[in-house]
């Protein structure tokens, strides 16, 4: 989730070259008037994501949600008689190809949209590219600065700081005085939490930070960081990792003998903290979806995607896809027309009202999402929702 640094922007505006000059009129539809029923018999979609590479987990759920999505607005002739048709392009987690296949959209004159990759690195080098060619793109993740910069630039993943509170607030009602910190300094949303939200929260929340500890990415043995933590006595511990590291880190916390309540974040979700075991029971984390959650759309996204992939439960990225999907056909409809401009214009009424998706009742700040979010805990063997009445108590 890093910036693209100096050196890559100059080599991406070279390959753009021209290309970020295409007219904003261009795009299927031409605008004609849905109420005529003159759309076009096709709405070319294009996404860019990873379906190979270190981040193709959260790439292919992401199509998952989208094809889901793309399935529904078709069966269910949401447009009438005009169907989505979504073209992949496989990003491999490689900044140059996702901004190769990015440029290739964008002049492609038939291409109305784009649903963006997840990394921020990726988001950050194509951003400035579609919105100088007018092409309405949404993205998903892609937590950092420079991803929502314009007019045809959304992000339909609310940032992770606007729903993480709902962990500090059960830290307080916990009675939680005193917290350690260990974070993954490499994660731009992460690192954001580390050194931002969390020592600010000391006076709201009622805790101080005994220890604010940094690990790169690549860092897998956290041994050494957990005897210290346990050393410390602290009344929380918050662990911001990602993907097994989590199991990782909680293994060793309960070996060096520290036994209290853990937070985390979504990246311990997805079966990561199941290495972990019982070791792993205690920590808890805030996340923008889980396939426990009440809201009746919620529900309805659940049903249908276990419907689709053979009773899998989805995954948030999964919810993200879908909704960033939706969002465009509510954009289409609403404007009555499938050109770039017309997307545009569609969206800025979806982000005016807001909808109910995947991800629950949905409104945006500017172009940016925001949702309540949900508590889950691992209990050593499953994922559970961490109900309203516990929290509170």
């Amino acid at each position: 989730m890093s910036r693209v640094d100096r050196g890559c922007r100059v080599r991406i505006l070279a390959t753009i070259g021209a290309a970020a000059l295409v007219l904003a009129g261009c795009g299927s539809g031409g605008g004609r008037s849905l109420a005529d029923g003159d759309l076009p018999d096709q709405v070319k979609v294009v996404s860019v994501t990873d379906q190979t590479g270190t981040t193709a987990y959260v790439g292919s759920s992401q199509l998952k949600g989208i094809d889901l999505a793309i399935d529904e607005i078709n069966s269910q002739d949401y447009l009438g008689d005009t169907e989505f048709v979504l073209e992949k392009r496989d990003s491999a987690s490689d900044t140059q190809t996702a901004v190769s296949q990015a440029t290739e959209a964008l002049t492609d004159r038939n291409v109305s949209a784009l649903l963006g990759p997840v990394l921020s690195a990726h988001a950050v080098a194509i951003a400035p590219l579609v919105e100088r060619a007018k092409l309405p793109t949404v993205f998903t993740q892609s937590g950092s600065e420079g991803v929502v910069i314009g007019d045809y630039t959304y992000r339909a993943t609310a940032p992770m700081e606007t729903y993480f509170v709902k962990a500090l607030e059960r830290l307080r009602d916990q009675g939680a005085r005193t917290v350690s910190v260990l974070y993954n300094a490499g994660n731009v949303t992460l690192a954001g939490l580390g050194e931002h939200t969390i020592p600010e929260g000391q006076d709201e929340y009622g805790y101080e930070v005994l220890s604010n500890t940094a690990v790169q990415a690549s860092t897998q043995d956290f041994s050494t960081t957990a005897t210290r933590i346990a050393g410390e006595n602290p009344d929380a511990v918050i662990v911001l990792l990602v993907g097994a590291g989590n199991s990782t880190a909680m293994s060793q916390l309960r070996q060096a003998g520290y036994t209290g309540p853990v937070v985390g974040n979504p990246a311990a979700g997805a079966g990561n903290l199941a290495p972990a075991g019982a070791a792993g029971a205690g920590m808890y984390w805030a996340t923008d979806f889980s396939f426990h959650q009440t809201a009746p759309s919620s529900e309805a996204f659940v049903e249908a995607y276990r419907a689709k992939y053979n009773g899998e439960n989805p995954l948030n990225y999964a919810a993200e896809g879908y909704d960033a999907t939706w969002m465009l056909a509510h954009a289409v409809k609403n404007s009555g027309g499938a050109s770039r401009e017309d997307i545009q214009r569609g969206l800025e009424q979806v982000v005016s009202e807001g909808f109910d998706g995947a991800l629950g009742p949905v409104t945006f700040e500017g172009n940016d999402m925001r949702v309540e979010g949900v508590l889950v805990e691992w209990t050593g063997s499953e994922e559970v929702l961490v109900e309203e009445s516990d929290v509170a108590e």
